[in-house]
């Protein structure tokens, strides 16, 4: 029943690094002070009756640290794009020189910075929750093995000391990528 064990274990470990990923990719949302192509990347553009991401219409540049630029492949998506970037919820406001797409990003008061590190905290927070769930499982199953009789007492106690071990580890990660962002936030 090794393989049991070891299922549960590399289960676990595979959904906590889900977890962290998911963490980074909501951490990639969040608007820093510096300009990021990530910014407009949850973006849905109208294109002919469908819903398309900004980066399959266009190229996307960050020219300096306050500024991207989007230079559409299709002559006919200037309008759409622009369109969407209004309507999104980023308070982005487009230019649109009919060659390419500017939008400059207003600096970061000091008010919204608090908020943007807030909800940093809490997208760290939800992670951890997650991960402490998924150690929680993790046990639970286990502990039927164990009922089972398919484990020992004493491997049951191994191994839970492993999956927390695991679960310490990976709850150190997020607080790390949580100090990280908190400081990209911060900086002005």
């Amino acid at each position: 029943m090794d393989t049991d064990k070891d299922k549960i274990f590399l289960d676990s470990q595979e959904r906590m690094v889900k977890a962290i990923t998911s963490l980074e990719k909501e951490f990639t949302k969040l608007r820093t002070g510096r300009a990021s192509t990530s910014i407009v990347d949850t973006i849905k553009v109208d294109y002919y009756g469908t819903p398309t991401p900004i980066n399959q219409l266009a190229s996307i540049a960050i020219p300096d640290s306050s500024s991207i630029t989007i230079q559409p492949w299709d002559k006919t998506a200037f309008n759409p794009i622009e369109k969407a970037i209004l309507k999104s919820e980023l308070g982005l406001t487009p230019i649109n020189d009919g060659k390419i797409i500017r939008i400059t990003l207003p600096p970061l008061t000091e008010d919204r910075r608090k908020d943007l590190v807030k909800l940093a905290r809490k997208y760290g927070e939800d992670t951890k929750i997650a991960i402490r769930n998924i150690r929680r499982d993790a046990n639970e199953q286990l502990k039927r093995l164990e009922k089972n009789k398919f484990i020992s007492e004493d491997e049951l106690k191994g191994f839970t000391e492993d999956i927390q071990k695991m679960t310490d580890n990976y709850i150190k990660e997020v607080e790390t990528h949580c100090k990280t962002k908190e400081k990209e936030i911060i900086e002005i």
